[in-house]
């Protein structure tokens, strides 16, 4: 018996020794690993340290306290981290090491005159946790370029190296400084931050909880202190690998589209500035962000920028960077913006709009209600149709010639930009009055784009106006007691380059209480050539233009009794004495065009009956008796229309 106790503490002594071992060996061999990792960085020329390393072979716990790093290549960065504990590390294969748990405190990153703006920044994480990670044993080489772009690839390719289930930070601290200037300084600190599934660059979901920011600013000689805070702050389904490709020179030629983000979105957002302004909106939703790498190339972007922030760039360095810039947007797809209410509160009031929305193209503004020195303007919908952020930008591009003003041809460059603009239900207060200028809808639509200028184009104005009794014009209208005039316009016209046929049709104003005219006007032979800013030009191809068919139709409403009334006021007579005395008038006119045109009699004696009888519809139409030219048609008109409506065959009646 006592042979076997002897026996088996001796088994115990030699395990014991066993363990204290390689528990050393474990630990020594950590240590060794992590000076490993410092020493590489110092062999680049970098600075690295650390302080206590310690290894608990039980709990496979590895802690390292106090690192500090400054790496070589990147003399603005320094990376400093009060401890780090990882917990069931362990070595998944040759190049790789993972742990159940990874506990940061004190992490900060601090970056000096980042870029050529010479932004300096920094970065502070009290405390952070990861789950389940797994990443390499040694990171790679960073870039001795010093170049920013390389150092945001040499993240990026660091960051899709990594998996983790989840990473939560009660807090990040980022500070900036710009200088003094309109950029100016600042700090945003994000509360709540939390990071799920993690891996080869992508990440199923993060969220802050909130972002409170206070900006330091200076306008036009003024400082100004911008505080404020956003909450609920989520993406879904980012991926790191889209921005890499972008900043890939490799992948210049890559012509398809990478999503960075199927969708972020945020809670409400304050702003308060201490000059008396304040911004709400109710919250922010984006979706479907994808870049497409032979277009979106932000390097060059860099490259463009002034090494001296202060030195102001040259008129062609401006339109060249624009010119980038538009390239930009070009490789950048956005599926749908929708930002909530949104009300700006200053001295003067506070003006409020119910939306912003963005999607295929359209941009709108919705639910506007703002203050004026009059009264309140409403408006229901602001859309533009078809906008190309890209195509804004080149325009913008060619229009900075300093000392030099726009030509026609840049400005109807406009025309590229977008395909049409809408406005719907306004409400604005007219002059200082207390009557109402009402629009249902203005919609103005073109396309057909021969060069800059449209072939094609659609516009549809309703709407009600006040009449205004200091205008002279409108004299005859406020004497009836017309206070209000609806308009009711659709005009329509469109070229078609295989016929060289032109067609305003129809073309409609409808003066709601006064008349409703309608035409049709038809073109032949309307040359390509025509559609041209060289009025030269324009002019020389514009004689193969000819005339083609003409048809106007008048309904009356009232406007035939308001020139009557007026005639009766001009001539002191009654209203019957006034409508037959231009009837006469019209009869006694037309002879003379009938000795020269009988076909005219027909429109005479029409037009006659029209102003006899009122609440009728006059129709006329003309069709030309051969080619028309019309540059010579209106030369005839201004010198003698009756042999101008000779050219025309003249149908022309009336009825209720």
């Amino acid at each position: 018996m006592k042979r076997i106790l002897i026996g088996l503490i001796a088994l115990a002594v030699l395990a014991a020794g066993g363990w204290i071992g390689f528990d050393l060996y474990a630990r020594h061999r950590a240590t060794a690993e992590i000076e490993a990792v410092f020493d590489r960085i110092r062999s680049q020329g970098g600075k690295a340290s650390h302080g206590k390393v310690a290894f608990d072979v039980t709990s496979r716990t590895l802690t390292i306290e106090d690192i500090a790093v400054d790496p070589a290549g990147q003399p603005q960065a320094r990376v400093k981290i009060a401890g780090i504990k990882g917990v069931g590390v362990r070595q998944a294969d040759e190049t790789r090491f993972a742990a159940d748990s990874i506990e940061i405190s004190g992490f900060e990153v601090a970056l000096d005159e980042v870029g050529p703006g010479k932004l300096k920044t920094s970065y502070k994480v009290p405390q952070m946790i990861v789950r389940d990670y797994a990443g390499p044993v040694h990171a790679q080489n960073a870039p001795a370029s010093g170049s920013l772009i390389d150092l945001y690839r040499f993240v990026l390719d660091q960051y899709a190296s990594v998996t983790a289930s989840s990473i939560a930070a009660p807090t990040l601290i980022v500070a900036f400084d710009a200088g003094k200037g309109a950029a100016g300084s600042g700090e945003v600190v994000y509360s709540g931050l939390a990071i799920q599934k993690l891996g080869k660059g992508k990440v199923d979901a993060m969220k802050a909880d909130r972002a409170a920011f206070t900006i330091n600013v200076e306008q036009a000689g003024k400082a100004d202190k911008l505080t404020g805070e956003m909450s609920d702050i989520i993406i879904n389904e980012f991926d790191s690998t889209a921005i890499a490709a972008a900043l890939d020179p490799q992948k210049a030629s890559d012509d398809s589209y990478h999503r960075v983000y199927g969708q972020m979105s945020s809670g409400t957002y304050v702003a308060t500035s201490t000059q008396g302004m304040r911004i709400q909106v109710d919250g922010i939703a984006i979706a479907d962000i994808a870049v497409r790498p032979s277009k979106f190339r932000p390097a060059e972007i860099l490259a463009l920028l002034p090494t001296d922030r202060y030195v102001q760039p040259t008129p062609a360095q401006s339109r060249e960077m624009m010119e980038k810039l538009a390239g930009l947007y070009d490789g950048l797809r956005v599926g749908k913006i929708e930002i909530g209410t949104m009300s700006v509160t200053t001295p003067q009031g506070t003006p409020r709009l119910r939306a912003i929305r963005y999607q295929e193209g359209e941009f709108a503004l919705e639910g506007l209600d703002a203050p004026t020195p009059q009264g309140q303007v409403k408006m229901e919908r602001f859309a533009l149709k078809s906008l190309s952020l890209a195509n804004l930008m080149r325009w913008a591009a060619s229009l900075t010639t300093p000392g030099q003003a726009p030509s026609p041809d840049q400005m109807l460059g406009l025309f590229q930009v977008l395909e049409g603009a809408e406005i719907k239900g306004v409400v604005s207060p007219y002059k200082n009055t207390r009557q109402l200028v009402t629009i249902d809808t203005i919609s103005l639509n073109w396309g057909q784009l021969v060069g800059s200028i449209p072939s094609k184009a659609n516009l549809v104005v309703k709407m009600v106006a006040p009449t205004d009794p200091a205008n002279p014009t409108q004299l005859p209208l406020t004497m009836a007691g017309i206070d209000k005039l609806a308009i009711n316009l659709d005009l329509g016209a469109a070229w078609t380059e295989s016929t060289g046929a032109l067609a305003l049709a129809p073309a409609t104003i409808d003066l709601g209480n006064l008349a409703r005219a309608q035409l049709r006007l038809a073109l032949a032979n309307v040359p390509r050539g025509v559609f041209t800013a060289d009025a030269v030009q324009a002019l020389s191809q514009a004689g193969q233009i000819e005339a083609g068919a003409i048809e106007l139709s008048l309904r009356d409403s009232g406007v035939v009794d308001l020139v009557v009334a007026q005639f009766s006021r001009m001539q002191n007579v009654s209203r019957d004495a006034a409508r037959g005395a231009i009837v006469e008038m019209i009869r006694a006119q037309g002879e003379k065009i009938a000795a020269a045109n009988l076909d005219a009699k027909a429109a005479v004696d029409a037009l006659a009956g029209f102003v006899e009888t009122s609440g009728q519809t006059l129709t006329i139409k003309l069709t030309p008796l051969g080619k028309v030219p019309v540059l010579q048609l209106m030369d005839v008109l201004n010198s003698e229309p009756i042999v101008a409506l000779a050219q025309f065959r003249i149908e022309a009646s009336t009825g209720l």
